[in-house]
């Protein structure tokens, strides 16, 4: 049996543990059940409520950032652009399932089922994100059951970190900069750690990109950039909402013009480099996201912006040949400038505004984005659950919450690190297939590809725009 048949086999065999897994765990919830006799006085599409909820939009946004922006960000490469929009395409599908079981075993009620809703989409959609990311430090590296089974695993740590994150630290993240950002970065390079102990990365003639290739690398950019708004704010609510968007879009503004100005500085002739436009101008996306929420002020979203945009630019300048060369960590995609680096930079920004958080400035709403910091009993609890519907709290202070908010960050990085290790140590094993030497960053290894003479590819490539590969930028 030859090895892609192997794999397309147990393909099958994923789908039919996750059509398992979806009969055993979950039903419509209760806005979506048909047998919900409220639904038949009010249907949910009828009437006055004939308008899909606001959640269906913002979950349309972030479902064209995952298949879309993460899909074309990674065609940058000049002979792996099918796998790049393809295995998103694919890996994105099959991740989604697991990631929507991986919640609803967390969520199952009395009946022995979980419910399913539109929000339960959204939460999956965000939580793809993470393994996307870690995808990015790979490509061109693995097979794609490598990428399914690294996805699955990761899925499983990923719900677990952000649960004690949540749920026992109390620690707020509204973009998932630290949950999605931080995690999905950081378990990736420790996957490709692993690939880079055995085998010392080398210079590979694809790995570089082409004029067309970077072309479509920045619809992906666009994109992401378009709707990091969307993302950073679909877990909020009101006016939380509204501020996020505010400040995504102004980190976002700051960052892209902060990037273009350092890669003009720091590049050959100083000129603009497509590497750094097609990722570092989306850090500030990243940079604000654990304080979208927050009132962090419109100078304090710029600022922060503007501080991801000088150090994703300088880390893909610096620091992607250091961790190469040191480490043997061979990063593709540069994820660790883009995802990393600016995601711990949100934690700890988040970790100061919570620290300067006061009655004064938030009111009672304090407590709604800080529910720990509410009192936990009293007249004043009494007082804001009546009038303002607050929960009893832990009655945290401003500075206990800054330190639980950096402690959520601490954990995030150790648990992926030690989880990314020990995934990449399983994923190479053999019955995940192995990607050779001579058949990285090429598409031939997935996909069957129209025939090209050696001729037409020898002039191809001399007509090409070589583009110094992105760990050695």
């Amino acid at each position: 049996m030859t090895t892609g048949l192997a794999l397309g086999i147990t393909l099958l065999f994923v789908e039919g543990f996750l059509l398992c897994g979806f009969l055993a765990t979950f039903d419509y919830a209760p806005e979506a059940n048909a047998g919900n006799t409220q639904n038949s006085f009010t249907p949910y599409l009828n009437g006055k409520l004939s308008m899909l909820p606001v959640t269906y939009m913002l979950y349309q946004d972030v479902h064209v950032m995952i298949w879309i922006g993460f899909g074309f960000l990674m065609t940058f490469l000049r002979r792996y652009g099918q796998s790049a929009v393809g295995l998103t395409f694919l890996i994105g599908a099959i991740l989604i399932q697991v990631a929507m079981l991986c919640d609803g075993v967390l969520s199952v009620g009395k009946n022995g089922k979980a419910p399913i809703s539109l929000q339960g989409l959204l939460s999956a959609d965000v939580a793809v994100a993470a393994p996307l990311i870690s995808m990015g430090a790979v490509l061109g590296k693995t097979t794609y059951m490598q990428l399914i089974i690294m996805g699955i695993i990761e899925l499983i740590m990923y719900t677990a970190n952000k649960y004690i994150g949540e749920h026992h630290l109390m620690a707020v993240d509204a973009g998932d900069s630290m949950y999605v950002h931080v995690f999905g970065a950081y378990f990736g390079l420790a996957v490709s750690f692993v690939f880079g102990v055995k085998d010392k990365p080398k210079e590979h003639h694809l790995e570089g990109s082409t004029y067309q290739s970077d072309i479509f690398a920045m619809i992906g950019t666009v994109f992401l950039w378009l709707f990091w708004p969307s993302f950073n704010s679909a877990s909020l609510k009101g006016d939380d909402q509204q501020r996020a968007i505010i400040n995504t879009l102004l980190s976002l503004t700051a960052s892209c013009v902060i990037a273009f100005a350092v890669s003009a500085l720091v590049s050959k002739e100083n000129k603009f480099n497509m590497v750094h436009v097609q990722n570092s101008t989306l850090a500030g996306g990243v940079a604000i996201g654990t304080a979208a929420g927050m009132m962090c002020e419109p100078i304090g979203a710029l600022v922060i912006g503007c501080a991801a945009g000088v150090l994703s630019v300088l880390g893909y300048k610096y620091i992607t040949p250091l961790i190469q060369k040191k480490l043997r960590i061979h990063d593709t995609c540069g994820v660790h400038n883009l995802h990393g680096m600016p995601g711990v930079l949100a934690g700890i920004f988040g970790a100061l505004m919570s620290g300067i958080a006061s009655e004064d400035a938030y009111s009672y709403s304090l407590y709604e984005i800080f529910p720990a910091r509410a009192p936990s009993e009293g007249g004043k609890l009494a007082e804001m659950r009546d009038n303002y519907n607050i929960s009893p709290g832990l009655n945290r202070t401003a500075g206990q919450q800054a330190a639980y908010q950096l402690l959520a960050l601490v954990i995030s990085l150790v648990v992926a690190i030690i989880s990314g290790l020990i995934t990449g140590l399983i994923i190479r094993m053999s019955f995940c297939g192995t990607i050779k030497e001579d058949e990285k960053f090429d598409d031939a290894v997935h996909w069957e590809l129209e025939e090209e003479s050696m001729s037409e590819v020898s002039k191809h490539s001399d007509g090409m725009r070589d583009q110094m590969p992105m760990g050695h930028i």
